[in-house]
């Protein structure tokens, strides 16, 4: 028996960094007056369908065979995979016009976001970004924390991850005149190496500590009664469809590797292929240029008269499906009871009846009804958010990594593994005593 990852096909490994940066290089008098650096943030969905009525066309639940080979991962091309990192990492599509012209993001860094306030929302610094002088003025505390001149001053040298700023020069003095975000906001993190919210970029790993309906919220563009909808979500949770039918139901931000051989990549499985949801958020949330349709939920929205997305999709696609699911740290969880485990897990506690192959999900051969998930009722009242998206179902989400990111469930309501085993043993009626409960939560955490 296996306790780590099962042997997977082949996939690359990270490439060779390249470095992006629209301002060019900082003479050492500029990255002296950079002031507050530090201080940026400190430092999924699980389980949200399982049983045996999930429709593909069959109701028969489809064998662990079948699901396996339903799995079978293609392979990446590296050149390809590298492009998309820059465009995952770096690329706004566009979307400046959302977060500058309508949104006014741009004012409000410039006034208001210095290190404490980019802490409170859980924006991240990548360490590799900064110059050697700027990492001497932090450890010195020589550059000040107290304004938002570093802000600036970091969007400048590209450290921010998932904010691009132009910084031009007006009167004398750095001036940000454009903001847009990237997929890397809320699908990338940093390890911490360098001090809290400062480290090397884990792209993938959601953020969980950002905030993004109260970034949203300090927008002057927006009335109260929308700011404190935003600000009711919460650190890790946003709401992709809120925008759009005017239904607050946030859902935890969910990790974006681990999905190579998975095309049902949402948790209600939207689309055939991780393209699909890359396009919704690039246009519908992002605000990049381009289209997106979808007659099942009548959603139709175009940005711009260009289209600066289309063309990127299959770069970054690859880029997301080159990132494995990471390992669990050694000496998180017990081995012993982790065998045991795995038999709960395949028998008594039935998870692999859906969480099935290679990956744990049986995703890509068929959906689940609402009436077999354990996370619903949603909370705070809110509709079945499988009501509210394409398929009207639910994803089985696969399980690499699940160590990683909680809270669970795709409301984010069992804030961790136990919770979610003892959820399901509840409402499906399971009869798990607390040591079979116990072992299968060593199990989980050793995926």
């Amino acid at each position: 028996m296996t306790y780590f990852h099962e042997e997977e096909p082949s996939r690359i490994a990270d490439p060779t960094p390249i470095r992006h940066s629209r301002n060019g290089h900082q003479s050492l008098a500029a990255l002296r007056r950079l002031v507050a650096l530090c201080a940026v943030s400190l430092p999924a969905v699980l389980v949200t369908a399982c049983g045996g009525s999930g429709q593909s066309g069959s109701d028969a639940a489809p064998d662990a065979s079948a699901i396996g080979s339903a799995l079978t991962a293609p392979a990446i091309d590296p050149v390809l995979a590298a492009e998309g990192r820059q465009i995952f990492r770096f690329d706004t599509f566009g979307d400046e016009t959302q977060w500058t012209d309508t949104l006014r993001m741009h004012e409000v860094i410039a006034a208001a976001v210095d290190p404490t306030t980019a802490l409170s929302v859980g924006l991240k610094v990548d360490a590799e970004a900064l110059p050697a002088a700027v990492v001497q003025g932090i450890q010195n505390g020589s550059i000040s924390l107290t304004s938002p001149d570093t802000t600036i001053a970091l969007l400048k040298l590209n450290a921010v991850v998932g904010l691009q700023g132009t910084v031009e020069t007006i009167g004398g003095k750095d001036t940000l005149t454009r903001v847009g975000v990237t997929c890397a906001l809320c699908h990338s993190t940093v390890d911490d190496s360098f001090a809290p919210g400062i480290g090397k970029r884990l792209d993938g790993w959601p953020n969980r500590d950002l905030d993004p309906g109260a970034i949203i919220a300090l927008s002057p563009a927006l009335d109260a009664a929308t700011k404190a909808v935003y600000n009711s979500w919460g650190k890790g949770m946003y709401d992709p469809r809120f925008n759009l039918d005017g239904i607050s139901g946030p859902q935890v931000i969910p990790p974006a590797y681990g999905l190579n051989g998975i095309n049902r990549i949402t948790s209600t499985g939207d689309g055939e292929d991780l393209a699909y949801w890359n396009r919704y958020v690039g246009v519908t949330q992002m605000g990049g240029h381009g289209s997106f349709s979808e007659p099942r939920t009548g959603v139709n929205v175009t940005h711009g008269t260009d289209d600066l997305i289309s063309s990127k999709l299959p770069a970054l696609q690859a880029y997301q499906l080159s990132l494995n699911a990471p390992l669990p740290p050694a000496g998180s969880f017990d081995p012993a009871a982790a065998a045991r485990g795995q038999l709960v897990f395949n028998g008594a506690g039935t998870c692999s009846t859906c969480h099935s192959g290679s990956e744990f999900t049986d995703a890509n051969l068929r959906l689940h009804p609402a009436s077999d998930v354990v996370s619903e009722p949603e909370p705070n009242g809110a509709p079945s958010y499988a009501s509210r998206s394409a398929t009207k179902q639910y994803r089985t989400a696969p399980l690499r990594g699940v160590w990683q990111h909680a809270p669970y469930f795709h409301n984010g309501s069992a804030p961790t593994l136990d919770a979610v085993v003892q959820t399901y043993n509840a409402k499906k009626s399971l009869g798990l005593s607390e040591s079979e409960i116990a072992d299968l939560v060593e199990y989980l955490k050793s995926l």
